[in-house]
Parts: structure tokens; C-alpha cells; sequence
């Protein structure tokens, strides 16, 4: 289970309640300011102003506390400097590939450890994955029409998205390939993996005992079929929206089209 849910919220040219002075005030204000919002800083004014997100970097404990009280009961979401228990939400540290971002959280643990995995990506993730993601979009509508079954269409860009693949996410020339890669790209790739079954014997209930193969596998398939004894750590492994089934023991799992997994729960002591 996560403990808070990751959302990308759109505030250009909204209202943001920036309140408190100081620097961790100014760090929330240039935040805003770059992502677009228009920083309010009173309470009432961005209330009327029908604001939706609210930072308070207040010194002072009982007066964070009582304008995160009125914040939240006019409706708006909280982050309080330095006061987790004050926190509807918490910012994360932010890899910036336009439009592709990265934000790294720690549920308000500790921001500096954010920032050195955040540091640490910046080293892998090419400044090129923004172009990628720029180019992938205007290939919208002719990528619908090369494969107009979405399973295929998901299928086809995990190959090509993937490691050693044409448009590789970490290659920096990626971007150029996507033109030449949709012309070249072949329904009938996309559905060599069409209603097949796969099935994974675990070996504990660490999603981490994956192999890379199963991994991928999990990723990137349409239904998951489960006995009773998977781990729901390795389940949250799988997609968000691919279909889940659960099996009886040694039961078989009939699917027409798309890629399954069949997860068989680890034998001997748990």
C-alpha cells in the first residue's frame, strides 16, 4: 500500500496561496511561479479568489496551525512547512524533462534524501526525453492509425520504448527515431504476444526475487491472474489497469487476446 497518492496538479494561471516570509516562504513562492500559478499572499484574498492549494511557512506553531484550519475548511489543500501533521499534500523534489516530470517523494521523511535520488536520476535521464515525449505526442493520431487496437498500440511502444529498442527513453537521439520507427512498425510485431499466457512460480513474496524478464513481463500485461497466496506488494507491481483474476490452485486462466500473467504463490514455509 502507498501511503499518499501522487497527482501532477495544474495551476497555470490559477490562484496559489503563498502565506509566511522567509526563505523556505520564497522556495514555495518561485515553486508556484514556475509551474504558472499566480501566488496570492492572503489567506482571504485567494479564498475569494477560489484558490485550491495553499503553503503556509509560518515560524510561529499556533499561527501555521490556525490558518491551516480555516485553509481546509474553505476547501483548499494544505502543505505546512516543516509540520507533516498540518499536510494534506507534501512537494516533492522535481526532475524537470519537460513535458516529462519526475517527482521524487518521501512522504515528508526527509527531503534531502529526495534529493539525492533525484540527483542521481539526473545523471541517467537524458535531456532529450523531453523532445521524445514531445515527438511521441505529435505521433499521436498516426500512431492510432498504425495500430488502432490499444493492446497493440501499448505493445508496440513497450518494445520500441524499452532498453536496446529503437526508441530507447534513455538514448539521447530517440527523438528523432519516432517518425522512422512508426513507418517502419508492424502491426503483426505488436501481436506476436496476442492471447498468449504466462505464467510466474514466485519464489517469496519479495516483489525484488523478480527477475528483470518477470518484471516486464508484470508491467506490461493486460490481465493477472492470482492465486490466493501472492503477495499484494507483487500485485502493485503489475498495471494499474490490467484486469486481475484470481485462480484457483493449479487453475488455468482462458484469455482471447492481450498478454497474461498467471502469478502461482510461493511453495514451502511463508
Amino acid at each position: 500500500m502507498i501511503e499518499t497518492l501522487p497527482l501532477f496538479h495544474r495551476i497555470a494561471g490559477q490562484p496559489v496561496v503563498v502565506l509566511g516570509m522567509g526563505e523556505a516562504a520564497e522556495a514555495k513562492r518561485r515553486l508556484v511561479e514556475r509551474a504558472g500559478g499566480l501566488v496570492i499572499d492572503d489567506l482571504q484574498e485567494g479564498i475569494d479568489k477560489g484558490a485550491r492549494l495553499a503553503f503556509i511557512a509560518y515560524e510561529d506553531d499556533t499561527a501555521a496551525e490556525a490558518d491551516a484550519i480555516r485553509a481546509r475548511c474553505a476547501g483548499l489543500l494544505v502543505n505546512a512547512t516543516d509540520r507533516p501533521a498540518l499536510c494534506d499534500f507534501t512537494v516533492p523534489s522535481i526532475l524537470d524533462r519537460s513535458p516529462v516530470l519526475v517527482a521524487i517523494g518521501t512522504g515528508g521523511a526527509s527531503a534531502g534524501l529526495a534529493k539525492q535520488l533525484r540527483l542521481r536520476l539526473e545523471q541517467i535521464m537524458p535531456q532529450s526525453l523531453g523532445a521524445l515525449a514531445l515527438a511521441l505526442g505529435q505521433a499521436r493520431d498516426a500512431l492510432r492509425a498504425r495500430f488502432p487496437d490499444a493492446g497493440e498500440r501499448r505493445r508496440a511502444l513497450d518494445a520500441a520504448l524499452g532498453a536496446g529498442g529503437p526508441l530507447d527513453v534513455v538514448a539521447e537521439a530517440s527523438a528523432g527515431r519516432v517518425t522512422p520507427w512508426l513507418s517502419d512498425a508492424s502491426p503483426k510485431q505488436a501481436q506476436s504476444e496476442q492471447g498468449s499466457v504466462v505464467e510466474i512460480a514466485l519464489r517469496s513474496d519479495d516483489p525484488e526475487d523478480l527477475t528483470l524478464r518477470e518484471a516486464r513481463l508484470l508491467g506490461s500485461a493486460d490481465v493477472i491472474g492470482f492465486e490466493a497466496g501472492v503477495a499484494a506488494q507483487v500485485l502493485d507491481r503489475a498495471r494499474a489497469d490490467a484486469r486481475r483474476v484470481l485462480v484457483g490452485q493449479g487453475g488455468d486462466l482462458p484469455v482471447e487476446t492481450g498478454l497474461a500473467i498467471v502469478l502461482r504463490a510461493p511453495s514451502g514455509p511463508r
